[in-house]
């Protein structure tokens, strides 16, 4: 599937001005092998911990995107290159994580849209806590599994429904 977000909301101007489509603070930078990537959302919520991440990313994606509120840490990564490559193998299509990931350069070669904040060398405890699959906010407003995301060198936008 090839989309451009600009086009998504200049075909969608009505759902954007109800809300239904919504468009993401741009404070992320893009990390994946894949710069543009879509699908529907999975949560996460936890801090300096990723064990979910890992247990989400062993399951099958289904095309699915990966949220993770990793409430903004910038002091350990979330996701790194053996995190990425479960997704890969498991059809997960990106990965959006407000806090940090390690392994750029290997991520960056994978066929996997990744956007975080920023890097960082060290890695997190797993004490596998948190919640998964609940509504979490940042980066301006609330992602809620279910609904889509779509990525691209422009931007992120959420919907409540596909576009495309």
């Amino acid at each position: 599937m090839t989309f451009q977000t600009a086009d998504l909301l200049d075909n969608n101007e009505d759902q954007l001005r109800t809300g239904s489509v919504r468009v993401v603070a741009p404070m992320f930078r893009s990390y994946g092998g894949k710069p543009a990537f879509s699908g529907a959302i999975s949560t996460l919520k936890l801090f300096e911990d990723n064990g979910l991440v890992r247990k989400a990313l062993e399951s099958p994606g289904k095309g699915r995107v990966l949220v993770v509120d990793g409430g903004g840490s910038l002091r350990r990564a979330l996701v790194g290159d053996q995190l990425a490559l479960l997704g890969v193998k498991n059809g997960w299509t990106g990965i959006v994580v407000y806090g940090c990931i390690r392994d750029s350069k290997a991520i960056g070669q994978m066929d996997l849209g990744v956007l975080a904040l920023g890097t960082h060398p060290q890695k997190t405890e797993k004490k596998n806590q948190g919640d998964v699959d609940i509504p979490v906010s940042f980066a301006g407003l609330t992602f809620v599994p279910g609904q889509y995301l779509y990525a691209d060198e422009d931007g992120v936008i959420v919907s409540e429904t596909a576009l495309v």
